[in-house]
């Protein structure tokens, strides 16, 4: 690696004219890449949920729908508005009172419940269907263009509504997640590091491996909003440590070398190549251990984090020491006396005082599992937006007005008998929290005959292949009432017909619970067996991956176990992602102690001067490491406005600084316990010829 090092050093003004070249086609594909807002699309395509969604898009031509409650309106100027929102592209249809009977016909006429729930004192609501899916583009540029039509006095609620207010916050602060970040941690490195400028080059270099990262989505075709959201903060964060290994290697191999800085970078660029491979092969692997998610949002994010992972190291070690040495002038006229303290003074304490650590790592052991296996979550996503968006707005007074929370669409066999889809009915509209069960047989009649109905209306309900009936339900998205609602829903549905299925936001996120559920249990097993097996290989050792595994999870465990103890619940994706993301940046700080400890013990150096000096050469960049990325976590976590957002970098900030003191405190304390047994079951610990 020395050699390709040299290589990099002789060549490092094309190098980085070639990285400034491929910046051009990294930002087209930026450009290009679809975001996609809706979670739910992320579910498996074969349940049947999904499989409902599709028929409803297919056969009926209604891809999604919203409720529009008008207030202070008289019936002519609705029907105008009425027409207005019918014309707009990506409305199939608009159900009211008039697509029923003319206004001008007495209301008495229509079933009483279908007038009494559509209509209060002051107002009115009408159902719109889209042609599209929730969270198309076509769909989108809709609920903007009805919102533009309707004006103040109309309220627009329904998933797609919030999936669009959702896109215009992201796309306002993702551009400010990245400044906060690359400020804090800039603040944080400048203090830290010994030149000012030399945090300057850092950002620079990450920068560009974010940007290369980001450009090469496009082959996906799309990629999440949080994705988007999340990627350049955590590649910021997570491959930092790269950065300040490479200049920490520099910074001791210009002392070894008398100040011959092309020889020195060289050295610097093999040591750290080596160094960091192992703990960026466990933090690849981690994120692709989200992968064997069949909710395919950690197959999202996992991917492009694992990119990200690899475009960081390959840029570290080619266009970072081509950016120092090219600046090298500027790096010495901006050098300053770090303000952060020298580590080493207190590693011999660390190491004297183990027996207090490793207490401390036990009594708190078994709180921490307590905490990670109680912690809240909550999957109904319009709690993580601000309550004053239109559509969160629209939602409280959908439920406040209507007493409507969300609506089950039934999917029934068009040959099942106009009877029995009454009497079904009639069953569902006892199950608690059900209002009423619309369908086209409970239209025909009372007053409306079935010559009647205009066939935009009877098209929309009934088709040669199925019938479709709305459920009104009282009951909040992924609470435990309306799940136990649509599991009983379910049971009368087969009783009529086997093959009826239930779909909507409801049944969706009753499948998006008990997925990620099975999900973040299979993610955990598969990500720890994959970084075990890993560390095994890179340290031919039995128990060296048991401690590190162990030290790496405990600072998870109390990471995720403090919203228990704090009373906070936490979005559904936390646990998921927040272990994988946590076990890739503690891995790295481990790794780099560990590998200190086994060189020094394989030279013959003593258990506790080997521990010592392993701690004394990795805490200060471990440190480093940490603080930047708390810093550029903390930042946007505290302002972001969405809680997912917000939840997961305060996860990620914290965990940073629970892995530091972990990875400084807990594990030299644990190797100091466990070194007679590292030694013996471990090779690369003890001199060539020695038993022991």
């Amino acid at each position: 690696m020395v050699k390709v090092g040299k290589k990099i050093v002789k060549f490092r003004v094309p190098i980085l004219i070639l990285s400034i070249i491929l910046l051009i086609p990294a930002v087209w594909g930026y450009v290009n890449t679809r975001i996609n807002y809706d979670v739910l699309t992320y579910l498996p395509e074969d349940i049947e949920t999904m499989q409902g969604q599709e028929i409803m898009t297919n056969d009926f031509g209604i891809g999604a729908f919203s409720m529009l409650m008008v207030d202070g309106m008289e019936d002519k100027e609705i029907v105008k508005l009425k027409e207005k929102v019918e014309k707009v592209d990506g409305v199939e249809n608009v159900l009211w009172y008039d697509s029923l009977a003319d206004i001008s016909v007495p209301q008495s006429v229509l079933p009483s419940k279908l007038y009494d729930e559509y209509n209060t004192e002051d107002g009115t609501m009408m159902a719109v269907f889209f042609k599209d899916g929730t969270s198309s583009d076509e769909t989108m540029k809709a609920i903007t263009e009805i919102r533009k039509i309707t004006g103040e006095q109309c309220f627009l609620s329904g998933m797609s509504a919030i999936v669009e207010d959702t896109k215009e916050l992201a796309e306002k602060e993702t551009p400010l997640y990245v400044l906060i970040a690359v400020a804090l941690s800039a603040l944080v490195l400048a203090i830290t590091m010994e030149s000012i400028f030399v945090p300057v080059l850092f950002l620079l270099s990450i920068g560009i491996a974010i940007v290369y990262n980001l450009g090469t989505n496009v082959f996906f075709g799309e990629i999440s909003y949080i994705t988007k959201a999340l990627a350049a903060v955590l590649q910021l964060g997570v491959t930092m440590d790269y950065s300040i290994f490479l200049m920490h290697s520099y910074q001791e191999q210009q002392v070894r070398y008398n100040g011959d800085k092309e020889r020195a970078m060289a050295h610097a660029i093999s040591q750290t190549f080596s160094s960091v491979i192992g703990s960026s092969v466990t933090t690849v692997a981690g994120f692709i251990a989200l992968c064997f998610m069949s909710f395919t949002l950690g197959k999202d994010i996992g991917i492009v984090m694992a990119k990200g992972v690899i475009f960081g190291v390959l840029v570290c070690v080619t266009v970072l020491p081509s950016m120092i040495l090219c600046c090298d002038k500027l790096i010495e006229k901006t050098k300053h006396k770090p303000l952060l303290p020298d580590i080493g003074r207190i590693s011999d304490k660390v190491t004297k005082r183990y027996v207090i650590y490793v207490v401390a790592f036990v009594i708190l052991l078994f709180p921490a599992i307590y905490g990670n296996n109680h912690t809240g979550v909550y999957y109904n996503l319009d709690e993580s937006l601000p309550k004053d968006l239109p559509s969160v707005i629209a939602n409280t007074k959908l439920k406040e007005d209507y007493n409507m929370n969300t609506t089950h669409m039934i999917l029934v066999d068009s040959s099942v008998a106009g009877s029995d889809v009454k009497k079904m009915s009639q069953e569902i509209e006892k199950v608690d929290g059900v209002k009423w069960v619309l369908g086209l047989d409970n239209l025909v009649g009372s007053g409306v005959p079935a010559d009647m109905l205009p066939e935009s209306v009877t098209g929309m309900l009934k088709n040669d292949k199925y019938q479709l009936l709305m459920v009104n339900s009282t009951y909040k998205v992924a609470t435990d009432k309306v799940n136990k609602q649509i599991e009983q829903i379910d049971n009368i549905m087969d009783k009529y017909d086997k093959g009826a299925m239930l779909v909507g936001e409801g049944p969706l996120t009753k499948d998006l619970i008990n997925i990620t559920d099975t999900d973040f249990k299979r993610v955990s097993a598969v990500s720890i067996g994959i970084v075990f097996v890993i560390i095994l290989l890179l340290f031919k050792s039995v128990t060296i991956p048991v401690i590190l595994v162990g030290v790496i999870e405990f600072a998870i465990f109390v990471n995720m176990g403090i919203p228990f103890y704090t009373g906070t619940k936490l979005p559904f994706v936390a646990s998921i992602v927040i272990g994988t993301i946590q076990l890739g940046a503690t891995v790295d700080y481990a790794i780099l102690m560990t590998t200190r400890y086994q060189r020094e013990r394989s030279r013959g150096v003593g258990k506790f001067d080997a521990i010592t000096t392993a701690h004394k050469f990795s805490a200060q960049s471990i440190i480093v490491s940490a603080l930047s990325f708390f810093a550029a976590t903390i930042g946007v976590g505290l302002y972001s406005n969405i809680d997912m957002i917000s939840s997961l970098c305060i996860l990620m900030a914290r965990g940073a600084l629970i892995s530091m003191v972990v990875v400084v405190l807990i594990l030299p304390s644990l190797f100091m316990v466990f070194d007679k047994i590292i030694v013996k079951t471990s090779k690369g610990f003890r001199p060539t010829g020695l038993k022991s």
